[in-house]
């Protein structure tokens, strides 16, 4: 009786599920490498959405195509040894579609519909399976094809597991206006930025790895795309790894460590950013159990009026680490809607950080911009290496073979200053090297409030003749149970226009309870 039932039962659910899954190959697809498929690919996705949704699949095989549209209740299927690959003939992309807030934010985050795989104002869609998508014959240029390996705007209901994307263009991923998104398992080796996640809602990215020495590898960023300033929230990260390899060398697994410069001529960049498009806020956002490798460090950056606040990020590790470990900046570019006032950051904390060979240049940063501080910031448990050699002799002269000019080319690069001195940049493009070679090795924090430090240590491969730490112009700054190697006839500490500072347990420095303080090194 029960092998009958069973019987029954797959008689009345085979059919249903033939029907609810569609093989490219009968739309007359080829996955011989040469064939352009986009047409049947097309026919293959309406013949599942007419059916009230289903599965696309891609078996093993080369699929050449252009634009792929996507359709609500669709799943793309690619099969274990499938690879969908970008067409590198321009016309058989769809055109970008107008938007009228392109002045705002580059041009591939206006426009969604010039990509290889696209949907906007979908449901229940995913791309799933073992297979891959090569995206080598996407550009970033203008008018010229595809320039985004997936695109999705104002979706909801969307997952993305278990493929890989070589080379994806301008995006690997880019996901603006959508929500319930999820990302994992996912690997990106790729010539820009890996993922990007703009001004969405519900969101959860895991377990996957993000190669992208030239740009940044999963960025949270809150563009004017749609008209708007939406914010994103309810974010989580965890489990993935985040590198500045050679391009291509995370997917074929040789990691080779080849890369000095990304194209703003700092060293290779695949982060874990939040910003710099940052007109949209930034709220209840989680990031954990991150490993970055020869890459640069943790960013967050409100410079267009976002507010970033109520984010904790946690067990971190770094190696390599190509300029400030950590890097908290509140600015006033202002890339957004005129009118729009300065953002803030505040409520963050960061704990169980380790971080070897960092880049002794800048240290990790903490800085607002007069009239406007980074309020209420809690680190612990960080543990930083860097490399160290350098001195404050060096920061006065800011010497053209240490720092980076090409934000600053125009201008002159980065002149000579008093060492102590540094510039504020309140209006440029956030990144560590705006401020030339920083006074401080370890933390220099500038305009900032409720800061407190707790169990860091702070130390160096090669003797740094410039303090552990730099605090100018700040008020209510604790330091708790801090130590850092030092240079002898070098202060750990130096103070500048600081209220209400005070130093408990900190290894060589004595205790401080500081009312006004306009100057003093300990």
């Amino acid at each position: 009786m029960n092998r009958l039932l069973t019987l029954c039962v797959l008689a009345l659910t085979a059919p249903c599920l033939h029907a609810a899954v569609f093989a490219v190959t009968a739309f007359g697809a080829n996955g011989d490498g040469k064939t352009e498929n986009r047409e049947a690919i097309a026919r293959a996705i309406e013949a599942a959405a007419a059916a009230g949704g289903g599965t696309v699949e891609f078996p093993p095989g080369t699929w050449v195509t252009g634009s792929i549209r996507l359709r609500s209740n669709v799943t793309l299927l690619l099969d274990p040894g499938s690879l969908i690959e970008a067409s590198s003939d321009a016309s058989r992309y769809d055109p970008p579609e107008p938007n009228q807030w392109d002045q705002y934010q580059d041009a591939g985050h206006s426009h969604f519909h010039n990509s290889l795989i696209w949907g906007e104002g979908l449901e229940n869609i995913a791309i799933t399976g073992g297979g891959r998508i090569s995206g080598k014959a996407l550009t970033r240029e203008r008018g010229a094809g595809g320039d985004k390996a997936i695109a999705l705007k104002l979706c909801h209901n969307v997952t993305l597991r278990d493929f890989s994307i070589a080379s994806g263009g301008h995006f690997g991923i880019l996901a603006t206006g959508v929500d319930n998104l999820t990302i994992d398992n996912v690997m990106i080796d790729t010539n820009r930025d890996g993922i990007d996640v703009d001004s969405c809602r519900n969101v959860r990215i895991s377990n996957s790895s993000i190669n992208s020495p030239n740009d940044d590898a999963i960025t949270l960023k809150g563009t004017h795309a749609l008209g708007t300033a939406r914010p994103s929230e309810n974010i989580t990260i965890t489990n993935c790894l985040v590198s500045g390899f050679e391009i291509g060398s995370l997917l074929d697994g040789t990691y080779k460590r080849t890369v000095q410069r990304a194209p703003d001529r700092d060293g290779p960049t695949g982060r874990i950013k939040i910003g710099t498009e940052s007109e949209g806020d930034f709220r209840n956002i989680t990031v954990s159990n991150i490993v970055f490798d020869t890459s640069r460090g943790l960013a967050l950056e409100s410079v267009d009026g976002a507010h970033i606040e109520d984010v904790a990020i946690s067990n971190i590790t770094m190696r390599d680490v190509s300029n400030a470990p950590i890097f908290i900046r509140l600015g006033s570019r202002m890339r957004a809607p005129e009118g729009t006032p300065i953002g803030s950051i505040r409520r963050i904390s960061i704990t169980n950080v380790i971080a070897y060979n960092a880049d002794p240049r800048y240290g990790s940063i903490i800085s607002g911009i007069p009239g406007h501080d980074v309020e209420d910031i809690r680190l612990s448990g960080i543990r930083i290496l860097y490399r160290g050699g350098l001195t404050l002799d060096q920061v006065a002269k800011q010497p053209p073979d240490l720092v980076n000019t090409f934000f600053f080319r125009a201008t002159g690069g980065v002149p000579p200053r008093e060492p102590y001195d540094t510039p504020e940049r309140e209006k440029e493009y956030p990144e560590p090297s705006m401020f030339g070679m920083l006074p401080a090795y370890g933390f220099f924090v500038r305009h900032a409030k409720g800061i407190e430090l707790k169990d860091i240590d702070l130390n160096y491969m090669k003797e740094d003749r410039r303090p552990a730490f730099v605090l100018d112009s700040v008020e209510g700054i604790e330091l708790e149970n801090c130590k850092a190697a030092r240079a002898a006839g070098v202060p750990a500490l130096v103070m500048m226009n600081a209220k209400a500072v005070s130093l408990s347990h900190c290894a060589g420095v004595a205790d401080f309870q500081g009312g006004s303080v306009a100057r003093k090194e300990m």
